[in-house]
Order: structure tokens, then sequence, then C-alpha cells
């Protein structure tokens, strides 16, 4: 392909160098003139390939036309080879490269050359590629996209451009994003400008694309998109949607998304980058498996005792400061919290630990509460107790563990690279970092014990005086072992065994907290937080920089910036502008094709790579399909349905099942519940229940999704698997 493309695009110049025209649309004669000239040149070519007339005959069809998505693509290729040649970075485009859509357009050969004649508008362009019967179709589409980054800025311009839900046709473009505008989205995220930092992104991406086409119709949320927003983007929402784009680069959102349209049947169109990789995904149902179909290989861990005791690298001292914030500010307090959920009363724990029962978690939770501050002294306090802990103590525990001659049983040094031996540094409130950090973790401990604070208490006079009053224990070192095998994972404190001790200890702990009444509702509630990376009024970041830079200064480690560590801690993926305008280009393309319903062959998914540069294209993965026996096959977009009604029992329902599937059910299962597993004891009678009574919907709930294994063919068999039973609960699929 790409040297019969060669020998057409030379005769394609040459034709316009002779007729001072390019061929017009849809006209034959130029077409076959066109043709000849193609055979002309390619005679001439050392390298060659028979020619293409099928090819040549669509390149004089949309010679004048202009396909925005593909340009986009090409553009992004032709703007990093730009780059390569102004920075000296990355091996540059070697000849030649082409990038067609002939999939795109071979298709519409047959249609009417009114199809793609000019109607003097915008489109003018796009219809002689695609015919106007595709551009109406793109008028009416009605898309949801997820996510307004830089990938999603990029889809947003080739929306305006191709007319994607245009309000006149009754199309829509929703789109919905949470995060707001940051002076460091700017270099890639080209809808917004300075004056847009801190506006969200959303509603700002909305704004710009409607300068750019003020026909579009487009809803800007601020939602996340995952359960906790389902009764927002309900199945209903997914119904009169056409198709979706994720934009996104949450993993566990992208495979909640993809769950969300394989149950609903709806066409996705994912894709990421990372730097100047790149990777596009078409998922059409009933055709190509789905996002959740595969899995990424997982994350290379940090071991645990590189992070607890002997970083090495930067990154190291990152992931051990985001691991603290998460565990002290997020997941001790949600740990908390469910704890009293699940007990009633701080009397009830102490009476039922004093008993000799093992309540899991009791113990972190007790101690939790015997030490809540309730003031801003106490947690300044608690702060300066942190920074002896982590910056002082842990270095002298270690230099006593393994003193600076230790040897191995080889006799070489322990103290050696990657290895480094910690210096304990001295408190020093003059010290900026210092100085962040203790305010930084006050203000934390305060978040989550809901203690209030003023701006007055953040000032250096205010924590200075608070420290003076603060006692500092005498530390002396213990004979405790330090782990340094590198398989070892992190132990769960929960579920570690207390010894007597600890259990006396708790106990004294809680009967004095009950006895000086300061167990009260409020003390039995903490307010978890969230690692936000984007503000930087919440004191997430300065905790974060800060004890990350006091250990990389600990161990002899060269710092980081702020900017380097945000984007470790919170996991920013690098972009770059070439590579979100190839990619989005690349996706616009697919849509195309699910708008027209091409045919499998015509999908395209993409990985690229525009450093080197390589563009791979292949075909999605096709559907497998699961034979359960006698011809009954499913796949992954299977679901079978049953209707039911007010007295409709499990019985009826599994009878229902074999009549109209004709394969008998075994096991019913909702979510994590077992409605009948005919080994279980009691679960017989159950057939007799109403399905109402058995799952108990909530007043708007029309179906549930229900998990049901199958009779084996020969007895002793294991069940055999089948796809989702949506349940609905009145006949005509309704509310009840």
């Amino acid at each position: 392909a790409p040297l019969q493309i060669h020998a057409a695009m030379l005769a394609l110049d040459t034709f316009q160098e002779q007729h001072s025209r390019l061929p017009n649309t849809g006209c034959l004669q130029d077409a076959e003139v066109l043709l000849k000239l193609t055979e002309e040149v390619n005679a001439t070519l050392k390298n060659k390939a028979p020619v293409n007339a099928e090819l040549v005959r669509c390149l004089s069809r949309t010679a004048r036309g202009t396909l925005s998505p593909l340009a986009a693509a090409v553009g992004g290729l032709a703007s990093q080879e730009a780059l390569k040649a102004i920075t000296g970075k990355f091996a540059p485009l070697q000849q030649w490269f082409y990038l067609d859509a002939i999939e795109v357009v071979k298709p519409l050969q047959s249609l009417s050359p009114e199809e793609f004649s000019p109607r003097g508008d915008r489109y003018d362009g796009l219809r002689a590629c695609i015919g106007e019967s595709m551009c109406l179709e793109l008028h009416k589409l009605r898309v949801f996209m997820v996510g307004c980054g830089a990938i999603g800025c990029e889809m947003l311009k080739n929306f305006a451009l191709l007319g994607v839900g245009l309000a006149k046709s009754s199309g829509e473009v929703c789109i919905t994003d949470p995060d707001l505008i940051e002076k460091s989205n700017l270099n890639r995220q080209f809808l917004f400008r300075p004056h847009h930092i801190q506006k969200p992104k959303s509603t700002t991406a909305a704004e710009a694309t409607h300068d750019i086409n003020p026909d579009l119709y487009v809803d800007a949320h601020l939602n996340k998109v995952c359960p906790a927003t389902e009764s927002i983007y309900s199945d209903s929402f997914y119904s009169r949607l056409n198709l979706v784009v994720t934009a996104l680069d949450n993993v566990e959102a992208r495979r909640y998304v993809d769950s969300r349209c394989v149950s609903n049947q709806r066409p996705l169109l994912d894709s990421g980058t990372m730097g100047t990789k790149g990777h596009t995904e078409i998922i059409v149902p009933n055709l190509t498996e789905s996002y959740n179909s595969h899995r990424d290989p997982p994350e290379e861990e940090i071991p645990f005792c590189t992070l607890k005791s002997f970083p090495s690298v930067i990154e190291h001292t990152i992931q051990w400061a985001r691991d603290k914030f998460e565990n002290a500010f997020a997941h001790k307090p949600s740990m908390y919290n469910s704890f009293w959920l699940t007990h009633s009363s701080a009397e009830v724990v102490l009476q039922r630990i004093q008993a000799g029962e093992s309540l899991e978690g009791a113990f972190q939770v007790i101690k939790l509460l015997s030490r809540r501050p309730s003031q801003w002294e106490q947690c300044v306090a608690i702060a300066r107790l942190k920074f002896e802990k982590y910056f002082k103590r842990k270095a002298i525990q270690l230099l006593h563990s393994f003193p600076l001659d230790t040897r191995l049983k080889d006799g070489s040094l322990f103290w050696q690279s990657p290895k480094r031996p910690p210096a304990p540094i001295d408190f020093d409130l003059k010290d900026n970092l210092h100085f962040t950090f203790i305010v930084s973790t006050a203000r934390l401990f305060a978040g989550i014990y809901n203690i209030p604070y003023s701006e007055k208490d953040l000032s250096e006079e205010t924590v200075s005086r608070i420290l003076a009053d603060v006692k500092i224990p005498e530390y002396r070192p213990s004979e405790k072992c330090i782990e340094t095998d590198e398989t070892v994972k992190k132990p769960d404190q929960i579920k570690m065994p207390q010894s007597s001790e600890e259990e006396r200890e708790a106990i004294t702990q809680l009967e004095q907290a009950i006895a000086a009444n300061s167990v009260t509702p409020e003390s039995l509630q903490m307010s978890p937080q969230q690692f936000e990376k984007d503000d930087d009024s919440n004191g997430h970041m300065d905790f974060v920089a800060s004890a990350s830079a006091l250990r990389a200064r600990m161990y002899s480690i060269e710092p980081a910036d702020r900017l380097k560590t945000k984007r470790i801690a919170g996991k920013i993926i690098p972009a770059i502008a070439t590579a979100t305008a190839a990619v989005a280009g690349l996706v616009a393309l697919e849509l195309i094709k699910v708008v027209g319903g091409y045919e499998f062959e015509s999908f395209k998914n993409c990985f690229f790579n525009l450093a080197i540069p390589v563009v791979v294209l292949t075909e999605p993965a096709p559907v497998k399909r699961t034979l359960i026996r006698d011809n009954i096959y499913f796949s992954i977009w299977d679901c079978w349905t049953i209707f039911g009604h007010e007295d409709f029992t499990l019985s009826d329902l599994m009878n229902a099942v074999r009549e109209k599937y004709g394969i008998e059910p075994t096991m019913v299962v909702h979510g994590v519940k077992m409605l009948y597993v005919p080994v279980m004891p009691g679960h017989s009678k159950r057939l007799k229940l109403t399905m109402q009574k058995l799952i108990k919907p909530s007043v708007d709930r029309r179906y549930v999704d229900l998990t049901v294994s199958f009779a084996p063919e020969a007895d002793g068999d294991e069940d055999l698997p089948g796809p989702p039973v949506r349940y609905y609960f009145t006949c005509d699929g309704e509310t009840p």
C-alpha cells in the first residue's frame, strides 16, 4: 500500500501542475486521467507495486476533500518531526511516511455523485470524503465523552470540525470532568488559556468548542463517572447515546465505563498516551472484545523494605511520603469510621474484648480514640513528634541495627550501593522544609479530627510558641529486627496478632476514655482525606513534597522539585501535544466507521511511538463466543432477559429461563448474595418466594442482573457458565 500510495500522490502532484487544479469531486474523466498518470509515474519508480486502480479513483474523488481526523493524526506526526529537527531529540523519519484512511472512503464508492457535491457550507470538504448521508448521521450523533484533558480537548476539536452533535439535528455531545484547569495543563490542552486557570475543564472546553462551531450542542458536567454517580449516568442515560468516548488516564475509571457500555450495548472509543507513545482501541457491541477483556501487566512495585528503610532514588521517598499520607489520613480514618458503624458503642466493644473476643481492627481504633487530639496545639505537637520519628529516630535505629562497618556473610559491606546510610536530622524551625512539614502535617491531623484552626494558627510565631512547650522524649534504639528481604510484602497491621500486653493496654485505654466521658458521638467520627494533588490550598502536596524532600535529605538522595514530586505522587502520565493530536484523530476516524455501520474488517486499533517513529494498525480482537452446550453460545455482549411481575417467584424465574433459552438453571446469585444454591440448607424453600421479596429492590429499580449457572451435561461435571440474566420486575420493563 505505501508504494501504491506513493505513486498515486506523485501523479496527483503532476495532475495539479498540468491542470492548475486538483481533480474535481466525482469527475470520472479526472479519475481516469489521474489513473493514467499514476501508471506513467509508477513505470519510472525503482521500487514499485502494481497500480491500485480503486485506490487512485478514491484519491481522485477525495482530492478536494478535507478529512480533519486524518489531518490531525498526520499533523501530530509531522509536528513531532519538526520538534525533532529543533531539539535534536529522537530519531527523525527516514524518507516517506503515508497514513491512509482508505477503509473509510472505499465502501462509499458506490454512492451517487450528488452525495459528494458541495453545498456551500463548512462541511463541503468533509462531504467530498464521506458524503452527505454520513455527514447528516454525524450531525445527529449523541456522544458521551468522559474526561476533558489533553485527549478530550483534541477530541472536541475533531467533533467541532466533523459537526458531531448539532443542536438543529437533535444531536448532543455530553462531556464530564470534575477537574479544574491548572497552569501545567496549558502546554497541551489547547482549548484552555491563562485566564481559564482554576476554572472547570468541562465548561471551559464546552465554551471553546462552541466558538469553533456554534452549531454544536455541548452539555458540560462536573461529575466523576463511577458507581456513586450511577443515578445520573443511568441505563436510561446510556440508552439515548450512540457511543461513548473515554479520554482518561485512570485505568479503573476506564474499566468502569467499559462495563457500563457492555451492559448497555454501546460502542466505546478508548485511547491513551504516554509521552510520544499512543494507543487507540475500538470496542463495538457483538463484534469486538471489551476493554475489560484484557489486563495490562501489573505495575512493578517498590519492595516494602526499600520503601521502609533503604530508599536509593527520589521515587522511593516520594512513594514513601504518599504511603504515609494514605495510611494516616485516608486508610486509618476510613477504618475507624467503618469500625464504629459496625459496633454500636465503646461500652459494648470493651465488654466483648474483656470477654476474650477478637474484634478486627479494635486495637488500632482504640489507639486512635485514646490519642485523639481536640485542639490545634495538640495537632502541632503530633506533627513535631512525627518529624522526630520519621527523620531522626528512624536513622538512629537503622545505624544502631546496622552500624556503618557492618558486613554481610560474604564479607562485603552492608552499606553499599544501592543502599545509602541515613543521617539523623535535627529539627530546626527556621528551616523552611521543617516548618512546611510541621504545618501541613498539623493541618491534615486537624482535618481528619474536625478541629478548626485560623490563618494565625499557621504562622511561624504561633507554631514556634506551641513547639516551645512540646517535650521530646529521650530515644533509645531497640534490638528489633529490621526487614532486609526484598521479597517480603508489607504486613497487614489489622490482622497481625496482638500480644497479651497490647490487649491489656487497649482495655486500659478504652476504660480510661469511657471514664473520662471523652467517648461522644463526635469522637467516634473521623474525616478521611482523599489525596488531591491539584488543590494547593489543602496542604496535601505540601505534606508529600516536604516529607519526601526531608527523607531524601536524610539519605543524601538528589531531591525533586515540587512539580516532579506532584507528577510522581499524583501518577500523572506525561503527555505531549503531538501524541494527543494523533490519538484523537485516529479515534475520530473510528467514530466515522461506527456511525457508518462498517464491517469488522474496517475497524483498526493503533499503537504508535512518534519518537521512533512507528505506527502499527491492527484489527481489534474479535469477540469470543463461549459454548454452553447444544449449540448454545454466549459472549460478553449477551444478556438474557426475563420479564416478571409482582408475584413472580424464584421458581417462575428458573422455569422461564429454561423455557426461553432451553437450558436448566442450577444456581442464581445476585451480586454477592446467593439467592439459590441447591446444596445450601433451606434454599429449596426459597423457590416459592417472590423475586421482590428475595431482592428487595429500591422503588425506582427496573431490573437486576443475576449470575446464573446451568446444569452440566453429565453428572459430576462442573456447572456451566452463562451470560448475565437481566430480570425486570414488571412485564413491560418499566419501574414498578
